[in-house]
Order: C-alpha cells, then sequence, then structure tokens
C-alpha cells in the first residue's frame, strides 16, 4: 500500500499544492532571511549609511568651497575696487600737488621779480640821488667860484654866502 512518505505527500496537498513542501520552503525561506539579516543585512546598511553619509559630507564640503570661494571672489574685487580708489587718490594727490608747486613757482618768481624791480628801483633812486648831490656840488662849487671872483671886488663875506644858498636853492628845484 502507500508509505507514510506518500501518505504525507498526498494526503498534504491540497489543491495541487503540497502543504509540507510549502512549509519547508517556507522555513528555510524565513532561515534565510534571517541569516541574511543577521549576517548580510547590517553591513550592507552599515556600507549604505557609510556611503550616504560620506555623499553628504561630500556635498556640504563642495557648498562650503563654493561658498568661500564665492567670498574670496567678493573680497578679491572688494580689494580691486579699492585699490583702484587709492591709485585714483594718488594720482589726484600728485595733480593737486603739482598744481599747488606750479603755484607756489609762479608766486616765489613773482615775489622775486618784484623785489629785483624795487631793488632796482632803489638803486635808480640813490644814483640819481648820489648824481644830484655830485651836480649840486659841483654847480656849487662852480657857482661859488664864479661868484667869489665876482664878489671878491663888490660884495663882503656875508652878502657871498647869502647869495651862494639863493643860487644853490634854484639850481636844486629846477633839477
Amino acid at each position: 500500500m502507500y508509505s507514510y512518505i506518500d501518505v504525507l505527500s498526498v494526503g498534504a496537498s491540497v489543491g495541487g499544492l503540497r502543504v509540507i513542501d510549502m512549509a519547508i520552503q517556507l522555513f528555510f525561506f524565513l532561515l534565510l532571511l534571517y541569516l541574511v539579516k543577521k549576517f548580510a543585512w547590517g553591513p550592507v546598511i552599515n556600507m549604505m549609511q557609510k556611503r550616504e553619509e560620506y555623499v553628504a559630507n561630500e556635498i556640504d564640503a563642495a557648498e562650503k568651497s563654493r561658498a568661500d570661494a564665492e567670498k574670496a571672489s567678493q573680497e578679491a574685487q572688494e580689494r580691486l575696487k579699492q585699490m583702484k580708489q587709492e591709485a585714483q587718490k594718488i594720482v589726484d594727490d600728485a595733480k593737486e600737488a603739482g598744481q599747488k608747486q606750479e603755484q607756489e613757482i609762479i608766486r616765489a618768481a613773482r615775489e622775486e621779480a618784484n623785489r629785483l624791480k624795487e631793488s632796482a628801483q632803489a638803486d635808480i633812486q640813490n644814483e640819481k640821488e648820489k648824481a644830484l648831490q655830485a651836480l649840486q656840488d659841483k654847480v656849487a662849487s662852480l657857482s661859488v667860484l664864479i661868484a667869489t671872483k665876482v664878489i671878491e671886488k663888490e660884495i663882503d663875506e656875508k652878502d657871498q654866502e647869502k647869495l651862494i644858498n639863493e643860487y644853490i636853492k634854484e639850481v636844486g628845484e629846477e633839477l
């Protein structure tokens, strides 16, 4: 008749499906899931988490690098702008200093010219006065000489001196 295994395999079939085979397969599937979870799933999940953290860190580092590069670029632009302003200020200051120096040189030249002019006028006036004095002295000497010769015969000493002084005065007014 039928053996025990045949009975089990025949009796356990429902609608053409063998229940024991399914139970054994379910048991081994669950055992496989347990073993995969215990030995493979944990390390795979850890590896996936580490990879996720690594990628997240790389993204953060890239964002930080981009932000730092943008900041450095802005700082460089600001420094460049500041240097241009400083260079323009130096140029403007140099122009202003040049204009001031030009004005100072012109002012000094005018002062020197005025000083030389005044000095020359003073020298001319001094020479003129010396010449007039020499001329007056010469005229006086000549007048005295002439008058002395004329008066020696006619005028006394007091009248002679009065006459000379009047003559000197007249000559001085004419000059």
